[in-house]
């Protein structure tokens, strides 16, 4: 396949092997067969494959330009990341019943909510930032499909599992539970309705997160064929 018979193609599958698998009695059936441990390597491994080729197909689609390239352009990724892999590596294990990716089995202080108290979804955050960034210097209409794609996946996500939790929750319990957290980063705190007791700050996440970005950093043009410094 070439050319927008295979960008539309992935698309496809890239979204019906993500809806299918999140249908509740389609789980049940793949956990029941190959158990939790196993469901989760087998989608991990079958999203990245997946994702692979959306990417490739991205790349292969016919080139339409939006908006001309501007080397000034490569700073949007390149202050964006830093950021998303510091809330990706503080956001997951966390303690974090408001959002997916924490651990629930830490106890979660509505007072003292740590990372939730900067940014509600760190996750969703990450791959928000990650894509819209992406956008800016990607001025082709297949790289801005694809990144603006999973920029309001993000977006929207976060809306949907707030709309959840409060639904599952009840108001009142989720209110107080998300008092001092924000949708948007950062915004409770400049408000005044975070205010953390001290700065501890793992050294250990703040670490894995800087090598996440250096890894990115150095790997994107040996994987992607383009380098990402300005």
């Amino acid at each position: 396949m070439i050319g927008w018979t295979e960008f539309v193609a992935a698309f496809v599958v890239f979204l019906l092997s993500h809806a299918i698998p999140a249908r509740p009695a389609v789980r049940a059936k793949l956990v029941q067969a190959l158990g939790e441990t196993g469901f989760l390597i087998a989608y991990s491994a079958e999203s990245l494959i997946v994702l692979t080729w959306l990417i490739i197909a991205t790349g292969r689609a016919p080139f339409v330009e939006l908006w001309p390239f501007e080397p000034w352009q490569m700073w949007a990724p390149n202050l964006a990341l830093p950021l998303a892999c510091q809330f990706a590596a503080f956001g997951v294990g966390a303690a974090n019943p408001l959002s997916f990716g924490g651990d629930p089995n830490k106890r979660f202080d509505p007072e003292q909510p740590g990372i939730v108290g900067l940014v509600r979804h760190p996750l969703l955050w990450a791959i928000g930032l990650w894509a819209a960034a992406h956008v800016v210097p990607n001025g082709d209409l297949a790289h801005v499909l694809l990144f603006g794609f999973f920029a309001l996946i993000a977006l929207a996500g976060m809306a949907i599992i707030d709309s959840r939790k409060r639904r599952r929750m009840g108001a009142d319990a989720w209110n107080a539970l998300a008092a001092r957290t924000s949708f948007w980063p950062f915004a409770a705190l400049v408000s005044g309705r975070f205010r953390p007791r001290s700065w501890r700050i793992s050294l250990t996440r703040l670490a894995i997160g800087l090598a996440a970005w250096l890894v990115l950093l150095l790997l994107h043009p040996l994987v992607i064929g383009v380098s990402p410094l300005p």
